[in-house]
C-alpha cells in the first residue's frame, strides 16, 4: 500500500498523480480518517478472506470485474467516469483486488490540512482496503485498465453512492463518520 497526497492536476485521473517531491500519508494517517488496510498472497486468500469476514462481521459478495476487454470501450469509460464521482456510502466500501489495481481518493479532514485535499491511496492485487462510511472518496482504475475484486459486506451486498453536495453534508453517517474521527485526531 502506498498513500500519498494527490496533486489536483487536470490530467488522466487513472496516472498516479503524486506530488512532486511526494507528500507520502503513512498508515497512522489513514488509520484516524478510519481506513484500514490489509495485504495477503493472493495464494491461499480465501482462507484470509474467510478469517477477516469472520473477525470483522463481513460477507462475501460476488466478485467483481471490470476493464475495456469486458466491457467494451464505451461502457468501459462510462463505468470510470462513475466510478471517479465523488461520493459517501452508509456502509463501508471493503474491497480485495484479485486483479488490476487502482487509486482510492479519500477525503482529508483535520486541522492540519484544508478539507479538501486527496489524499491517494494506490491498490494492487493482494490488498484488502475498507473505506469506511461516511468518508467522501472516489475509485478509479490505473493505466492497467482493469481490475477483479472480492467485495466484502456488512449487511446486504449493495452500495449505494450517495452524491457529494449540501444534504450529504448533513446525513447522519456523515456526522457520525466526522464525530468520530474528531475523537481519535
Amino acid at each position: 500500500m502506498r498513500a500519498y497526497y494527490y496533486d489536483n492536476l487536470a490530467t488522466d485521473q487513472r496516472l498516479p498523480h503524486d506530488l512532486v517531491p511526494s507528500q507520502p500519508v503513512l498508515e497512522d494517517k489513514l488509520a484516524a480518517l478510519g481506513v484500514r488496510f490489509w495485504s495477503f498472497p493472493l495464494e491461499g486468500h480465501e482462507k484470509e478472506i474467510e478469517r477477516i469476514c469472520t473477525q470483522e462481521g463481513y460477507t462475501r459478495g460476488e466478485d467483481f470485474a471490470a476493464s475495456k476487454e469486458l466491457l467494451g470501450e464505451k461502457v468501459y469509460m462510462e463505468t470510470l467516469k462513475a466510478f471517479f464521482e465523488e461520493h459517501l456510502h452508509e456502509r463501508d466500501e471493503v474491497r480485495y483486488f484479485l486483479a488490476g489495481g487502482g487509486y482510492y481518493d479519500v477525503r482529508v479532514y483535520d486541522s492540519e490540512t484544508p478539507s479538501d485535499a486527496w489524499i491517494r491511496i494506490a491498490v494492487d492485487p493482494t490488498d484488502l482496503i475498507a473505506i469506511p462510511n461516511g468518508i467522501y472518496h472516489r475509485f478509479t482504475m490505473d493505466e492497467r485498465d482493469e481490475v477483479k475484486v472480492i467485495p466484502l459486506f456488512k449487511v446486504t451486498p449493495q452500495l449505494i453512492n450517495i452524491m457529494r453536495g449540501e444534504e450529504t453534508e448533513i446525513h447522519p453517517n456523515r456526522i457520525r463518520y466526522l464525530e468520530k474521527i474528531r475523537f481519535v485526531n
